[in-house]
């Protein structure tokens, strides 16, 4: 048995073969930066799509373009169109159903977009659900969470509450969709008991994938104001290492992790990953798991009334 679900053994045993994901660029921002708001404090100009293609070039253009590089690197045949950056339900209903139906190409068997947890609407999900039928295509839905506690998410300005998440997933689980929430496990306000609260509260509502990430900051945001002028401190890679754990331990069987560090770009970068590499983060992560002894789920003893095991198990 392996210390987690992953999320590429998913892949293979639900399609039968290797997916990747092709981003896919459209032109949205997000309901956070409209009307004088500055956006999530953490978030600079680009968002979290800086791999993707130019809008300049159609949807239909990117998949093209994206699926003969990727396809031919890692012999490839089926793919997801992953709508990463910004909130891609955050337009006009009429054009979101335009770009929807433009990633129905040949050899997509997912669709895949990232969006806020205040941006789901059932009339969206309408089109994702004709679209589901009518194309034969899996859908799932990213939403940003990065944390529970409520204090951190208002010191980060997310512009929502844990409880817009919860609604959220319930009304996605209602159509039949995939889930994956993002989280962010070392925010400075938080703790390991955030972390513990985040992996109980993504179990009980039965979300069905996990990205974690390590928090970087970039330039020219507000965050990277606030970290030179020292108004918060980072915690240790062997903190992150312990937080990691932790909420792997919580987390419930079901659940899948796609991703337990983060990738930063390169440039602009005030501080990433303790100055390593992405890989060597997981690898670090994975070795401390395995010399304690640690797995997923080893402490998901909270669920299903667990007060009264004390009248089953005599």
């Amino acid at each position: 048995m392996d210390i987690y679900n992953r999320y590429s053994d998913y892949l293979k045993n639900h399609f039968g073969c290797r997916v990747y994901k092709l981003p896919v660029n459209i032109p949205v921002s997000c309901p956070n930066r409209q009307g004088g708001l500055k956006g999530c404090t953490y978030c600079d100009e680009k968002g979290a799509g800086f791999d993707n293609l130019s809008g300049i070039f159609s949807v239909k253009e990117q998949i093209a373009k994206n699926k003969e590089y990727i396809g031919k690197k890692y012999k490839a045949d089926k793919f997801t169109a992953y709508f990463q950056n910004f909130t891609n339900t955050y337009l006009p209903l009429d054009m979101f159903e335009k770009y929807m139906y433009e990633a129905c190409e040949e050899g997509i068997v997912e669709i895949a977009l990232s969006t806020r947890p205040d941006c789901i609407r059932e009339e969206y999900l309408d089109i994702l659900k004709n679209i589901s039928g009518d194309k034969n295509i899996e859908i799932t839905i990213e939403l940003g969470l990065q944390s529970v506690n409520y204090h951190t998410l208002n010191k980060i300005n997310r512009g929502h509450t844990l409880a817009e998440f919860i609604e959220a997933v319930l009304k996605i689980k209602k159509y039949g969709f995939k889930t994956c929430v993002h989280m962010i496990l070392n925010l400075p306000w938080d703790d390991i008991t955030d972390c513990i609260e985040g992996a109980k509260i993504i179990s009980v509502l039965g979300v069905d994938f996990v990205k974690l990430h390590s928090l970087y900051i970039a330039e020219n945001t507000v965050m990277a104001k606030q970290y030179k002028n020292g108004e918060f401190e980072i915690c240790s890679l062997d903190e992150y290492a312990k937080r990691t754990a932790t909420f792997i331990r919580y987390l419930s069987h079901k659940q899948y992790l796609e991703r337990i560090v983060s990738r930063a770009p390169k440039e602009n970068t005030l501080f990433a990953n303790w100055g390593r590499s992405n890989w060597y983060v997981r690898d670090y992560i994975e070795n401390y798991m395995r010399e304690e002894g640690y797995c997923q789920s080893q402490l998901c003893g909270y669920m299903g009334g667990s007060a009264l095991d004390v009248f089953f198990n005599n």
